[in-house]
């Protein structure tokens, strides 16, 4: 039992101090582990099933959508970054460079893709010529390097895996409804396979994609107040096209240049599975993603006939559900905590009573609650609880969402709310990016995204006075 004190003590409570929470779950969970490249993480099976699972669910959205997977290099000639000005200019700061090839000094530097906008847009200008060409409709996985001050496993890292589409269209309309419905994906999978409510909107223009005309974000909102932006959608318009010269001959035969698209989402999606949903006990993983959705813990095991029953329901369960099962000589106690550790959604109990009484136990992960249940009633009886925790999951963080969701009318209410409450705050803005400035630098919160869902929350701006244009989502963010 002093095994099992000390894996219960090992995490530290999330009111006490989240961050060191949050390290603690990543490590205790086997999620990662620090690697020996300063910023850069080991994602560990455990973990990594997490991200097998994201990547297997998005991929095939993605391919019922139109997309295809493409696999482009991973170093980027400076002059082709130079290309698109804004572009370069946002991504100079975090830019990692290559310098040398073995001995011999490269003529040119090569950047370390921070994201392959222009590699698609060198690819595109290549290969397509004519109306008939288009759309293009590409999506790749793979990682990237930014050169990040301060990191955490999974929100910052300097190397991150993710997946980055890029699409172009032979008008501005067509582009404009890839990228909202590319948002809509990202809203769609984190709402119902992640079990994380989102905001959908657009973000101000200091706060988008450099080299964009529009970027488009879902915004979650994590245990601690904290806003997380968790995917996001850019209508590039021609502004790429005409800096990489990627034009098409339309149907009239006169020559156009494509309006592009890109979106993305990466690993630290993962990081905001464990904020919303996490507790003091550990991960609670939504069902639809859990490497193991069910773990059996057999109890009494070295009593005859307790193993073999295990062994049958696993066989059972696994044509419905992701199985697991612990025959270790650990006590069961001990099993239970690494298992809520781990967030593994359903807990099956089976022991000697419960054979004699041909009946199961199904614990809940996220409420703890216990069920008994007969083996006979397994198959419609787990779908449905899996279903069941899904929902509650997503309802349980959205209410903390609204909870933590405050109006502020006035500056000094604004100031109030940004000091003692963390969550997000609506409040109106009159479009001004000085005012924006002010928020951030006087306050410290950043604009998270102008929702789509519009309130008229007063005539004013928060900050200036003015008349106000848009009712904006503010807080402060990792």
């Amino acid at each position: 039992m002093a095994k099992q004190k000390k894996f219960v003590e090992a995490i530290t409570a999330m009111d006490v101090d989240f961050a060191q929470w949050y390290t603690d779950i990543v490590k205790k969970a086997e999620l990662v582990d620090y690697s020996s490249v300063r910023g850069c993480m080991i994602i560990r099976p455990y973990g990594y099933a997490i991200w097998e699972n994201i990547q297997k669910t998005l991929d095939q959205k993605f391919k019922e959508t139109g997309h295809e997977n493409v696999y482009m290099p991973m170093f980027i000639p400076e002059g082709l970054l130079q290309k698109e000005k804004d572009h370069v200019e946002g991504f100079a700061p975090e830019v990692a460079w290559v310098t040398h090839g073995g001995t011999e000094e490269l003529a040119e530097r090569l950047c370390v893709r921070p994201t392959s906008e222009t590699l698609f847009c060198d690819h595109y200008a290549k290969i397509i010529q004519s109306y008939n060409d288009l759309p293009k409709k590409y999506n790749q996985w793979c990682s990237v390097v930014r050169w990040e001050k301060t990191t955490r496993p999974f929100l910052r890292t300097t190397e991150f895996l993710w997946q980055e589409g890029h699409t172009a269209h032979a008008t501005a309309e067509e582009s404009e409804k890839e990228t909202i419905d590319m948002l809509n994906v990202y809203a769609d999978f984190c709402e119902n396979v992640l079990a994380i409510p989102v905001v959908k909107g657009q973000k101000t223009e200091k706060e988008k994609f450099a080299g964009a005309k529009a970027t488009y974000t879902i915004e979650s909102l994590m245990h601690d107040g904290k806003a997380l932006q968790s995917g996001t959608s850019h209508n590039f318009g021609d502004n790429f096209a005409k800096a990489f010269e990627i034009q098409y001959t339309d149907k009239n035969s006169q020559l156009q240049y494509v309006h592009q698209t890109s979106w993305g989402m990466t690993t630290r999606i993962i990081g905001a599975i464990i904020m919303v949903h996490g507790d003091d006990s550990g991960l609670k993983l939504p069902p639809k993603i859990a490497p193991t959705q069910v773990i059996i813990v057999p109890i009494a095991q070295h009593k005859e006939g307790v193993i073999e029953k295990a062994q049958e329901l696993k066989a059972r369960i696994s044509k419905i559900a992701r199985v697991g099962m612990d025959i270790s000589d650990k006590m069961p106690g001990w099993k239970f905590n690494e298992y809520e550790m781990k967030g593994i959604p359903v807990r099956l109990e089976v022991g000697p009573k419960d054979i004699e009484n041909n009946q199961v136990v199904l614990v809940r992960r996220d409420t703890r609650e216990k069920l008994v249940v007969s083996m006979d009633d397994l198959e419609t009886a787990i779908p449905k609880l899996l279903e069941d925790i899904h929902n509650a999951m997503y309802e349980h963080a959205k209410n903390h969402r609204e909870e933590k969701t405050y109006t502020a009318t006035t500056l000094d209410e604004f100031k109030e709310i940004a000091d003692n409450k963390p969550g997000f705050i609506k409040a109106m803005w009159c479009g001004d990016k000085a005012c924006e400035e002010k928020l951030k630098e006087v306050i410290g919160v950043t604009s998270r995204c102008i929702p789509f869902e519009q309130e008229k929350l007063s005539d004013k701006c928060i900050c200036c006075g003015k008349e106000a244009k848009h009712m904006v989502y503010w807080g402060k963010a990792y």
